[in-house]
């Protein structure tokens, strides 16, 4: 069975933002997704507000019929704003102003005390926890410590190769995390840079579940539409893994 498509859609609120206005609206865009077959919704609340906005959670959570993740810091700001909405998934991501996307995986490591008293607030709330890793053996086996429910495998550094580049340790990589990640009950989840030239070996590693994906489907959906762009990134996904 394909990996499911979680479809983020943030650089709708980018776009409404870029002029301060209403339009276009991500909640609207969520309920195309949902109706083109996406099986999740991703949002990135970031600090700055840059572009999903609270309201949009709220409203967000209140039409969809299929799950909503939602992607933030592990901050006592972010939480207040995320945790009365009761998304079914958390993803703890790292978070700096300065970035212009999210540019790599959260040091669950480093930040081990901080994380457990944020998964155990999340878990608490009846909120499923992902967090946002590079593939490394040692992340995922603390994230499994801290008794994340899941890792999402950040793809960033193998999306990112040169084109040419021999892509073969970055993709041995994340199938060497996800194979540790299912073997310590951890779900596994991927995504970062994923389009339609370069999805197909990530999908079709057979412990990854799910795939968020959202920059190269808006994108494409400024061309063809948002459905035919959920559908084009589908079919990829269902070649990889029949």
């Amino acid at each position: 069975m394909s990996p499911r498509l979680g479809v983020n859609i943030d650089h709708v609120a980018t776009l409404r933002q870029a002029r301060g206005g209403h339009e276009p609206e991500p909640v609207a865009a969520g309920l195309i997704a949902q109706s083109a077959g996406a099986h999740g919704i991703t949002v990135h609340l970031r600090a700055d507000r840059r572009h999903v906005q609270d309201r949009d959670l709220r409203l967000l959570k209140e039409v969809l019929a299929i799950p909503l993740n939602v992607e933030c810091a592990a901050t006592s700001e972010a939480l207040e704003a995320v945790v009365p909405v009761r998304p079914a998934t958390v993803t703890l991501v790292p978070e700096t102003r300065e970035e212009l996307t999210t540019s790599g995986g959260l040091d669950a490591v480093f930040l081990q005390s901080m994380l457990r008293g944020v998964i155990r607030e999340l878990h608490q709330s009846s909120i499923r926890v992902s967090l946002f890793l590079d593939p490394s053996e040692e992340q995922v086996k603390m994230a499994a410590k801290l008794e994340a429910d899941a890792v999402e495998l950040n793809t960033g550094v193998y999306a990112d190769l040169p084109p040419g580049t021999d892509p073969t340790d970055e993709l041995t990589r994340l199938r060497t995390a996800s194979r540790l990640a299912s073997r310590l009950g951890l779900q596994v989840l991927a995504g970062h840079g994923l389009n339609l030239r370069n999805v197909g070996p990530v999908a079709a590693i057979p412990e990854v579940e799910e795939l968020n994906i959202g920059h190269s489907i808006i994108g494409r959906a400024v061309l063809v539409g948002l459905e035919p762009a959920i559908r084009e990134m589908q079919a990829i996904l269902r070649e990889a893994r029949p």
